[in-house]
């Protein structure tokens, strides 16, 4: 993946000398869940394919603490100030691949008549605040719509190859799929501005469990596919793709698919504990927008069969 000629965002906020240095925020809650308990959640969600902001949600119910509120979003904020792009290797994958969603993204809603409103990327390291509460490295990567941010642990780079064997290790081609990590978050936010994001939201909330998660399948595998329409649009502009890169890409999209986590886990599968879509799901919806590059043609919601 070539990247040098993509632009460097300036809406990266880099918090992640914060937990060095004992900076870093945590929303403001009484009683509740302890740092423990949310770290074993979010290891137990990750492990078997489930959404860990499920697990804790529903563990801060029992525990009669209640989910973060929208006046959450005042804790959420950091004192780092965005806008300076890192000087590191990671800090400026980041920060280029994000400039280039940016670029593509505004080019696409123009094409339709909308104006397109980038999203923050947060990086940290270990555990930080959002306004969706505490982001740790344990819930891997995830979009805030409450505070229109995407949170990302770089070191979910790393683990991409060794934890869940995504791509090759040292493999050049990881890049890519690095990229297709950020830009299915920034997928997220794209759907928040579409107007999805909210109706799934109150969907979810008026159904049992088993039918919220197939609805969050559909959402994650737009996602996926929103990616897939990104790397359409800039392999368009800047015949970026290596050999090898759309390979890793699909590998990655396969390991960390429902059933593979599951089966890597707990030895077997529970479709109706799918959050995110099976693996071959998954690949086939980020190759349906990457071929297609049309926001039309990932319309999950409609499809007869995933």
């Amino acid at each position: 993946m070539r990247w040098d000629q993509f632009r460097r965002s300036d809406n990266v906020e880099d918090r992640r000398d914060d937990s060095a240095s004992g900076g870093f925020g945590m929303p403001v809650r009484t009683g509740g869940l302890g740092i423990g308990t949310i770290l074993v959640l979010g290891l137990i969600g990750w492990a078997l394919g489930i959404d860990p902001r499920i697990l804790i949600g529903g563990a801060e119910i029992l525990s009669g603490n209640q989910a973060p509120s929208q006046d959450s979003r005042e804790v959420g904020r950091s004192d780092a100030s965005p806008g300076t792009v890192p000087n590191d290797q990671s800090g400026q994958f980041v920060a280029a691949v994000l400039g280039d969603t940016e670029d593509r993204w505004g080019e696409i809603f123009r094409s339709f008549g909308q104006t397109y409103e980038p999203p923050k990327l947060v990086m940290f390291s270990g555990v930080t605040r959002s306004a969706c509460g505490t982001a740790q490295s344990a819930m891997g990567p995830f979009y805030c719509p409450n505070d229109r941010h995407v949170y990302l642990d770089t070191d979910f780079f790393r683990q991409i190859q060794t934890r869940f064997q995504g791509c090759r290790v040292g493999s050049k081609a990881c890049e890519f799929s690095q990229a297709y990590v950020i830009t299915h978050e920034v997928g997220h936010h794209v759907q928040n501005l579409l107007g999805i994001l909210p109706k799934v939201q109150q969907m979810q909330a008026s159904v049992d469990r088993t039918d919220a998660n197939q609805v969050q399948v559909r959402v994650e595998l737009q996602a996926d596919c929103l990616a897939g329409v990104w790397a359409n649009h800039s392999q368009a502009k800047w015949k970026f793709l290596e050999p090898g890169d759309i390979e890793a890409a699909l590998q990655t999209a396969s390991a960390i698919g429902d059933d593979t986590l599951q089966k890597r886990a707990q030895g077997y599968v529970v479709p109706d504990a799918f959050t995110h879509g099976s693996s071959e799901q998954r690949q086939r919806w980020f190759t349906n927008g990457l071929k297609t590059g049309a926001i039309q043609g990932c319309d999950t919601f409609a499809a007869a069969q995933l």
